[in-house]
């Protein structure tokens, strides 16, 4: 079973910064789609940022200007850099895999086969 595993998450003031991170499978990770949801209490899954096997990168317009996602190819791990924290950013964060073999990243939840346990990020005001 492919495993990937979320780190970082946390509770923060409202403009502060957290990093999380995402340990993937080294046989899954270059040549996938990657990509970091949330979901708060009540609400959708949502897609937050992807960023595909040639290092472009998507982002939810909410999120745009304030997050940036990035990969180490060497450590095969994904980065999601949360600034300026808002408090309807509180949601448990996860981190997913395509199935990889194509040249398509997205950040609708169906596209993805691999999924994280999920971080809790918690942004007070």
């Amino acid at each position: 079973q492919v495993q990937l595993v979320e780190s970082g998450g946390g509770s923060v003031q409202a403009g502060g910064s957290l990093r999380l991170s995402c340990a993937v499978p080294g046989y899954i990770f270059s040549g996938n789609c990657l990509g970091w949801f949330r979901q708060a209490p009540g609400k959708e899954r949502e897609g937050v940022a992807a960023i595909d096997r040639d290092g472009d990168r998507l982002y939810a317009d909410s999120v745009k200007g304030r997050f940036t996602t990035s990969k180490d190819n060497a450590k095969n791990t994904l980065y999601l850099l949360m600034n300026d924290l808002k408090p309807e950013d509180t949601a448990m964060y996860y981190c997913a895999a395509d199935r990889g073999g194509y040249n398509y990243c997205t950040l609708a939840e169906g596209w993805y086969m691999y999924w994280g346990q999920g971080t809790q990020v918690t942004v007070s005001s």
